[in-house]
């Protein structure tokens, strides 16, 4: 098994670790072994965009991912940390007044400031480690999401509301029409209901951001898994994922969605990945 820098605010546990924030805050980040995958989706997956493909193998090193999108209290956190490039505003979420809402994922944050967020946390951290925290790349995060699987989701070939977040008022494939919470939920809610690696939330909830820029296909994709931050679009931004107000199809593990770098939306977060040393 790969192994961590230990520093003396880091707790190792098996396949997974928390990483101290302070002030009663961790990160828990679980680890993802690297692997061959087909990245995208098969011709015949239903309701599938041409942007999906062609579906083509990547090889993905090895890294961590945080078990849960990054929550309002973490992002409260970590905006307390030293400003790298950009004012952050500490608590930026729609759904911020909820009873739970410091387990709720932070939402309305714009790519670039979901950026800032992991420079802060890697300033902070570089004074005892030399972790750099990032965004994850669309294939990092396809890799993660799929945990093996080659599904329309790793739950199998369709989902429902009792094992996550979104319109249920929509169907995908054999599965029915569910509950429309219409709002996001905490980023435990679904903890019985991890995906083969142990990450949760990673169908719905909220939109995930990615580093890469915007490309209408895959072809001349790379195939080692880092950003495809060569040609496409520089003035968009990958995400992923879906969200609590979005059909199933949108939560598929190789749907694309993706919008300018400002862009904020209350359905909208990120979380963060550390490729070790």
């Amino acid at each position: 098994m790969l192994t961590p820098t230990i520093s003396r605010k880091t707790t190792i546990t098996n396949q997974h670790f928390f990483e101290d924030l302070g002030d009663g805050h961790q990160l828990e980040m679980v680890l993802v072994r690297g692997g061959t995958f087909m990245m995208g989706s098969p011709a015949d997956e239903e309701e599938r965009d041409d942007d999906e493909g062609p579906q083509h193998e990547v090889t993905v090193p090895t890294f961590f991912m945080g078990r849960y999108p990054v929550t309002q209290a973490q992002w409260r956190r970590v905006v307390q940390f030293d400003q790298v490039e950009r004012e952050l505003d500490p608590n930026p979420s729609h759904f911020k007044d909820r009873e739970d809402s410091d387990k709720r994922p932070v939402e309305q944050v714009s790519w670039y400031e979901a950026k800032e967020f992991c420079d802060r946390l890697s300033a902070y951290l570089s004074t005892h480690t030399q972790r750099n925290y990032r965004l994850p790349s669309e294939a990092e995060w396809e890799y993660a999401c799929r945990g093996g699987t080659t599904t329309p989701f790793y739950y199998g070939e369709s989902i429902t509301t009792d094992i996550a977040n979104y319109n249920g008022n929509g169907i995908y494939g054999r599965g029915p029409t569910g509950e429309d919470r219409q709002e996001t939920t905490p980023v435990d809610h679904f903890q019985a209901m991890l995906n083969p690696l142990g990450l949760c939330d990673m169908h719905g909830n909220v939109w995930e951001w990615c580093l890469d820029y915007w490309h209408d296909s895959y072809d001349g994709a790379p195939n080692d898994g880092r950003a495809w931050i060569e040609g496409g679009d520089s003035d968009l931004r990958v995400y992923r994922g879906g969200s609590w107000n979005i059909n199933p199809r949108h939560c598929r593990s190789a749907f694309r969605n993706y919008n300018t770098p400002g862009f904020q939306n209350h359905g909208l977060g990120f979380r963060v990945v550390l490729a070790p040393r």
